[in-house]
């Protein structure tokens, strides 16, 4: 089975008002309803999709030549699986987390993710969403 991943960033000033009065109930560029969107494909077989609240995310790199492993907690993570092994794992701060949905048909499952807009947030991984309140301190460049 393929899998789909979409993570939106809502448009905190939309107005679904203004939708229904200026164009017939939809966004428009004017009252965009997302400020962006991510959207991932998974290639590898995913049977599974298993949200965990409130989880450990442990972000790994090279600042320059020095290695790092930080822990990011209060995360919901989504893991991939095929069977029970994970085959790939995204997610996002809770506290930037509005709602998620997660669609499992014959041939595709899609994840959606909804993220709040008042919230700033950093991206340091593909398909992982970090409030910058919880981003580590000492990986943020001080020039």
């Amino acid at each position: 089975m393929t899998c789909r991943i979409h993570f939106y960033l809502l448009n905190d000033h939309y107005s679904q008002e203004y939708a229904d009065e200026q164009n017939n109930g939809e966004p428009s560029e004017m009252n965009r309803k997302y400020l962006w969107e991510d959207e991932f494909a998974i290639k590898t077989k995913v049977t599974k999709v298993d949200a965990r609240d409130y989880s450990t995310y442990p972000l790994q790199g090279k600042s320059g030549e020095t290695p790092f492993t930080e822990e990011i907690a209060d995360m919901r993570l989504f893991y991939l699986m095929d069977m029970d092994t994970p085959v790939a794992v995204v997610g996002c701060s809770e506290v930037l987390l509005d709602s998620y949905s997660i669609q499992e048909g014959e041939e595709e499952i899609v994840l959606e993710a909804y993220m709040k807009g008042e919230e700033p947030l950093a991206n340091p991984v593909t398909g992982i969403y970090i409030a910058s309140r919880y981003f580590p301190k000492k990986l943020i460049s001080q020039e």
